[in-house]
């Protein structure tokens, strides 16, 4: 398959509060060349955004100050970045959080802590219009 972008045009961001869940997707995404941008909540990732232009984001649930449906419902209630997916991150797996990450306009529900395959496939799986736009 023949991609008009690649891997390190893809700049995919990570907000949680972990510094450990931040790091471990940063290693698995910039092993395979992506471009990350960390956050580290809410207000942090509403503050780099804009100047990222992210073609996907990884969003924890519980997070300090501004968790991470309202930073859902932020980023899709944005124009410009109403069509960037966002998928949760949790290590809670019930239906209610699913359902309320869907209700502010999450794509996913992926749970911690996630594989590098995991968070690879859930990659690919949405980046592929990025790549063949």
């Amino acid at each position: 398959m023949s991609t008009s972008i690649s891997n390190e045009n893809l700049r995919i961001m990570v907000i949680d509060d972990s510094s450990t869940i931040r790091r471990s997707a940063e290693i698995f995404l910039g092993q395979v060349g992506y471009k990350v941008v960390l956050a580290e909540d809410g207000f942090d990732a509403l503050a780099k955004i804009n100047d990222t232009h992210p073609h996907l984001i990884f969003c924890d649930i519980l997070m300090p100050r501004l968790d991470g449906y309202q930073t859902c419902a932020l980023i899709k209630k944005s124009a410009k970045f109403r069509d960037t997916p966002v998928i949760m991150l949790s290590s809670k797996d019930g239906l209610f959080d699913r359902a309320r990450g869907a209700m502010v306009g999450s794509e996913e529900y992926l749970t911690k802590p996630f594989t590098k395959d995991s968070l690879l496939k859930t990659v690919r799986k949405y980046t592929s219009e990025a790549i063949s736009n």
